[in-house]
């Protein structure tokens, strides 16, 4: 079933509902690190994800779909694993180095998308953007904790991986689908591991009902509605003009770190956020200009 465009007046409440629902929902795991392992936060949070989608999406139902092929369920499954795996490298990250910080750095893989085999001016801007953003957010600040820094960039690569699949399987029309399914196959397949080393940490928080819950809660959060939010914006007002709102997103995610997280960034994360934030306004203009699509999607 097609997604119905909304007015146009509605365009940045759905926008900014669904951008406030991410990182409130990252906070949430922020505060679970205190009892729960980061990596088994965001298997939390793709379960949580797995299942609303499904629910949602009823992908097994035919009526209206093409049928599902062995390639089509690898291809979802590709997808959900390289989801996951982004967000392990997410919360990794926000474990150790602010929220807004973290997700700042992890657009460096939508910009690099963007740019890959581009020879326009502005995109040569937007990488020195981005570049001088990320060495203000790591290289000028003697107390930032290398590892967040690392597990951010290994999150900015998975990101840019997650745009190449997703826009195969957007283009071949079962986006939506093929993200619950992955999502489900990919919680599924790594639950032994994951939950293994939560276990090998501290089990009884496993036996916890309001561990689950969290976890399910956190999906819903940070992913089932920012999706369901994000697909009218995009039917209404396209990519190349969703991919400037995506601007927004390092500053929302700094602003949610220091109202729920007291995060209170420095001058130099300041400038560092804006940058990145430059750089991702700069990047979608030469796309639109260019008419261009990158494909880039919330995460």
């Amino acid at each position: 079933m097609p997604v119905r465009a909304i007015p146009p007046w509605s365009v940045p409440l759905f926008f900014v509902v669904g951008a406030v629902s991410q990182y409130v929902g990252a906070a949430i795991g922020v505060w679970l690190f205190a009892t729960t392992e980061p990596a088994t936060v965001a298997w939390l949070r793709a379960m949580g994800a797995a299942v609303v989608l499904l629910a949602w999406r009823r992908p097994w139902n035919g009526r209206g779909r093409r049928p599902w092929t062995r390639r089509g369920v690898g291809a979802a499954a590709a997808f959900g694993s390289v989801t996951l795996a982004m967000n392990i490298a997410f919360y990794e990250s926000i474990a150790r180095i602010p929220l807004g910080t973290a997700v700042a750095i992890e657009f460096t893989g939508p910009v690099a998308v963007a740019v890959l085999g581009s020879r326009r001016p502005l995109d040569y801007a937007a990488v020195g953007l981005v570049g001088a953003g990320v060495y203000l957010l790591a290289g000028v600040q003697a107390d930032v904790d290398a590892v967040g820094v690392a597990f951010a960039l290994l999150a900015a690569a998975l990101w840019a991986g997650y745009i190449v699949l997703g826009k195969r399987v957007a283009d071949a029309g079962t986006g939506l689908d093929s993200l619950a399914v992955g999502m489900a196959v990919a919680a599924a397949v790594s639950a032994p591991v994951l939950l293994a080393m939560q276990s090998a940490v501290d089990v009884s928080v496993l036996a916890e009902p309001r561990t689950w819950l969290w976890g399910a809660g956190i999906g819903l959060l940070s992913s089932a509605i920012p999706y369901a939010l994000d697909q009218p914006v995009l039917a209404t007002i396209g990519r190349a003009r969703f991919a400037l709102l995506l601007a927004l997103l390092p500053a929302t995610a700094a602003v949610v770190g220091a109202v729920a997280l007291a995060q209170r960034p420095t001058v130099a994360e300041v400038a560092g956020i804006g940058a990145v934030m430059a750089a991702l306004a700069v990047s979608a203009r030469a796309a639109r200009g260019g008419g261009g699509d990158d494909g880039t999607i919330e995460p």
